[in-house]
């Protein structure tokens, strides 16, 4: 018999979206279960309180309480490196292992792993963001020699609103960036309503769509010896890497 596998998600307190279409991802995995726990996340912006919602303790707390579930593998489903930098990311899953023992992987390091497993430099970047949080992830992506020019953002600040925004304005978003030629599509936040969508632009705009709910999701599969292969319907990435 096949030991149960038990997914630990980092989840933003405000965020409505991440629960439910992270349960819908797995529903077909037997034996696979996901396990949340919440941390005071409420505003997107580059002010000192609202950067102040990711200091690493908080969200260790929480990880700690999913290591209470003897979760196999723990993941931050939220894009906060985009802003502060992918060290900070790197350096809260060294911090979640060493004081949990269990593996640690994040929504923007699986992102960063997708885009390199599909050789991808120019990349379409959708999100609901302010301007100058836009800025600093299309900074953050040029270092790593990724054009994140082509983008969309929605100039929004409260975490919530974020699951309000509509599939409507979703499509304009990721058609206007697809539409510069770019060679994948990034929807980069966990608290829009994407991820059920990605499969379609896919097949309208041809590239590979990444959002950053499903990329957490495959990088925790793998690091948990499940193949990502078994969950159809979400998108290239589940399937071919």
């Amino acid at each position: 018999m096949t030991l149960p596998i038990r997914l630990g998600v980092l989840t933003p307190s405000s965020n409505t979206v991440l629960e439910p279409l992270t349960q819908a991802l797995v529903a077909r995995l037997p034996g696979v279960s996901v396990h949340f726990a919440r941390f005071p996340v409420t505003r997107i912006a580059l002010s000192a309180d609202a950067l102040g919602q990711f200091q690493r303790e908080r969200i260790l707390a929480a990880a700690r309480l999913l290591a209470d579930a003897r979760v196999d593998v723990i993941g931050w489903s939220g894009t906060s490196a985009g802003w502060l930098g992918f060290a900070e990311d790197e350096a809260l899953c060294a911090a979640i292992t060493d004081t949990t023992g269990i593996a640690a992987t994040t929504s923007v390091l699986a992102l960063n792993k997708a885009l390199q497993a599909f050789g991808v430099q120019r990349l379409g970047l959708v999100s609901p963001y302010l301007g100058n949080v836009q800025a600093k992830i299309i900074a953050h992506y040029a270092a790593l020699g990724i054009d994140t020019s082509s983008e969309s953002h929605l100039s929004l600040e409260n975490n919530f609103s974020f699951a309000e925004v509509e599939e409507a304005t979703l499509d304009r978003q990721v058609a206007e960036v697809a539409a510069a030629g770019v060679e994948a599509v990034t929807i980069f936040c966990t608290n829009l309503r994407a991820a059920h969508r990605v499969e379609l632009w896919e097949a309208q705009f041809g590239v590979p769509v990444f959002d950053t709910i499903t990329t957490v999701v495959w990088d925790m599969l793998r690091k948990a010896g499940v193949d990502s292969r078994c969950v159809s319907g979400w998108g290239r990435l589940l399937q071919e890497a």
